[in-house]
């Protein structure tokens, strides 16, 4: 009860805090926030925290303090959903899908719920300062503009905190260590779509900013005395300039056509966000640049720690070659390292690039693989098709001269609590590669019914449709044949039904496809001397406790830069008259520096901040590696065997089924299911193409019964995931 009251306690701590941060946001258009602002920033320059530290801790921190406790919450909520089932409600039906298209993918009703509120919150901003900026629109002596070009120059400009706003939330999403996603039950590789839409928004928001702001200066002929003026509120028209252009080229190679085909070209170009945010920095100004700071903030600690995290390398202990054109890596890991099923690790092999991480969904179960992880990789881009031909060529070569390949590891990345062990039934819909997820799951439950734990609550049943081109992609499901044989004392029964799309029958059966082990291949690397294992990321408690020394640290540099670096503006006359009081008031001491002044202040902090927490994060990372006893090349011998003693089972022919020549009929499957089912709560997971997963996606919103509340008669409730592993 003790643990239980501490979630909901520090669940409800996030929910004030994140209601307060978001009505900063509401309130901040309007005249009441800008008075009372105002009369609290006076009030803090009297003060040791000034004003750079109130706009810190109001603007910044409550983000940060979401993201550290939301890291305690999920600690301690994992420990309490290993025996609960899923639970039907009435608003289950808003996480399902409720509209499929190719045009915006998959939405459930939550996600357009929050696009709605987020597009009326852009309204509302757009609206209160426009209709404020009309009303006190007065000529300007300086600049002979007519009043329709104040009036442009006016929308321009407030288009401009639109884009402000969807750069406070853009970089959120992609956070891995520090994920603020995570806490809704939101995967990192999930959550990238919104990454791409806010900053997609973003983009357009700015181009409008920037291009009509030229425009207004260009028709007024002010444009070269305005592009370079270095103004004292911060605004660097120049500045601004060079940051659209760079975030244009980030968004056009960032495009699905370019990223798709020419992933170097998206990843190297989107590096150019450093230059992005320094510029950004000084077109905006620091006040401006507080409201999207906590987003940096968080992503910089974030990439140091992931930085961190995957040194030292290690190296290949062995790999499989399959001949669909799929390696299977082996991998070491140490024994501690534990992670759940539809984990995703990001990869990084120096021999084929220095710089690319590719990410892959994880197909062993570290329940079974003391030791050992292993990864899936189709071979059909540029930089996988360099690792086969690299382990290829090791192959072709002497046995005493294979050479180790290094590699560098992120992760495991996924979700907190085992989500598909609390479903009556499960669904599973792969197509090609995309049943490694799957393996990972299957994993975990023929290891839960080998150990006979009762920690877990095993679905009844569990039907996996696997659609494949040829049917060598059936050898994929070698590792997993001793969950076919469905014993009687197995827990729960898998039925399996593949289909092959490119092909003809053939005489060959289910078990001969699976035990055709003459075509795969094994390579096994030389490796001298200590092999490094995976160790994964910090604790969650420990990565909370850096956020935390990074934040504080910024603080407190922050306020002493100030205090030494900018003007106090203390009256050497020694009279302090209220006229000299008011007069101070009005103008502040740090209005009678230069605006880069405080720019500077701010990185130098920023870089501090980011150091000290690094720091500490080396010394963990020396001590769990110091831990480490005798290299784990055994490992590899050991992970041979086990698969070697599954691939020699057999495989119960008639539970299972083979199609070929065809597509499946997706509803006629799911309504047999659905019969066998009995109408009981069922998870759908679905893993492959976008044109399946938005199939699969409708089914589920036309079965499922989670909108007929008042039917006396059980309806059967879909619950719909997608798993995606490629970005």
């Amino acid at each position: 009860m003790g643990k239980a009251a501490v979630v909901i306690l520090l669940k409800v701590l996030m929910i004030l805090i994140s209601t307060a941060w978001l009505s900063l946001w509401l309130l901040k258009p309007t005249n009441l926030w800008t008075r009372k602002w105002k009369a609290a920033e006076s009030s803090a320059r009297n003060t040791v925290f000034g004003y750079y530290g109130l706009d810190f801790t109001v603007y910044t921190f409550p983000v940060i303090a979401v993201a550290m406790i939301g890291l305690v919450y999920l600690n301690l909520q994992s420990w309490g959903q290993r025996n609960s089932r899923q639970i039907r409600s009435s608003t289950a039906a808003f996480s399902n899908p409720l509209v499929t298209s190719n045009l915006v993918g998959i939405l459930s009703g939550v996600e357009i719920l929050s696009v709605f509120l987020f597009i009326l919150f852009l309204a509302w901003t757009f609206y209160t300062r426009i209709s404020h900026d009309f009303t006190k629109l007065t000529p300007m002596e300086s600049l002979k503009l007519d009043l329709w070009q104040l009036k442009f120059l006016r929308v321009a400009t407030r288009f401009g905190l639109l884009a402000e706003a969807c750069l406070a939330f853009l970089l959120l999403p992609i956070l891995r260590e520090l994920a603020v996603f995570r806490i809704l039950g939101i995967q990192f590789e999930a959550s990238v779509r919104y990454h791409i839409w806010l900053g997609t928004a973003m983009i357009c928001f700015a181009t409008f900013h920037g291009a009509s702001t030229l425009f207004i200066w260009g028709v007024s002929h002010y444009i070269q005395d305005e592009i370079t003026k270095w103004q004292r509120t911060g605004r660097i028209y120049l500045a601004g300039e060079i940051t659209l252009v760079v975030g244009l080229v980030m968004w056009i190679t960032s495009l699905p056509q370019i990223r798709r085909k020419r992933f170097e070209i998206f990843y190297y170009i989107h590096h150019l966000y450093i230059i992005f945010l320094v510029f950004f920095l000084l077109h905006a100004g620091d006040r401006h640049f507080y409201m999207i700071f906590a987003g940096v903030f968080l992503f910089c600690l974030d990439k140091l720690l992931r930085i961190l995290q995957s040194w030292p390398q290690t190296h290949i202990l062995s790999a499989r070659l399959y001949p669909c054109k799929v390696v299977e890596l082996i991998l070491p890991k140490d024994t501690g390292l534990k992670y759940t099923p539809t984990s995703i690790i990001f990869m990084k092999i120096p021999s084929i690039s220095r710089f690319q991480w590719h990410s892959f969904s994880i197909t062993s179960s570290s329940t079974i693989d003391h030791h050992t992880m292993s990864v899936l990789v189709k071979c059909d881009g540029r930089w996988t098709t360099s690792l086969y031909d690299n382990i290829r060529a090791q192959l072709d070569s002497d046995a005493d001269k294979m050479k180790s390949i290094p590699v560098a590891i992120e992760g495991p990345y996924g979700p907190s609590s085992l989500t598909f062990l609390r479903y009556d039934n499960l669904l599973l819909v792969a197509g090609g590669i995309g049943i490694t997820p799957f393996l990972s799951i299957l994993h975990e439950i023929a290891a839960t019914q080998g150990n006979g734990s009762s920690r877990y609550r095993l679905p009844s049943r569990i039907q996996l449709i696997y659609v494949v081109k040829k049917s060598q992609y059936i050898g994929l499901l070698k590792s997993v044949s001793s969950l076919l044989q469905n014993h009687p004392s197995n827990k729960c029964h898998l039925k399996l039904k593949v289909f092959v799309t490119q092909e003809k029958q053939c005489g060959a059966t289910l078990g001969e496809m699976l035990n055709e082990a003459s075509q795969v291949q094994w390579v096994h690397f030389g490796l001298k001397g200590p092999i490094y294992s995976i160790h994964g990321p910090q604790s969650l408690y420990w990565t909370a406790a850096l956020a935390g020394i990074a934040s504080i640290t910024f603080l407190v540099f922050l306020i002493c830069f100030n205090h030494i670096f900018v003007p106090s503006g203390k009256n050497t006359s020694g009279h302090h008259s209220s006229k000299l009081a008011v007069s101070s008031k009005m103008k502040a001491p740090k209005e009678n520096s230069p605006s880069w002044v405080a720019d500077i202040l701010i990185i130098s902090s920023f870089i501090i901040s980011l150091a000290c927490p690094s720091l500490v994060a080396i010394v963990l990372r020396w001590r769990r590696l110091k831990k480490e006893e005798v290299p784990l090349v055994s490992s590899k011998e050991e992970k041979v065997q086990q698969l070697s003693s599954i691939e020699t089972k057999g495989v119960v022919e008639e539970e299972h089924e083979v199609h070929f020549g065809g597509r499946p009929n997706l509803e006629d499957e799911f309504s047999k299911f659905l019969n066998e089912t009995n109408g009981s709560d069922i998870g759908v997971l679905v893993s492959g193409p976008e044109t399946m997963k938005e199939a699969v996606a409708s089914l589920c919103q036309q079965k499922s019964g989670c909108f007929h509340i008042g039917n006396k008669e059980k309806k059967p409730y879909l619950s719909f995931h997608a798993l995606t592993f490629t970005l």
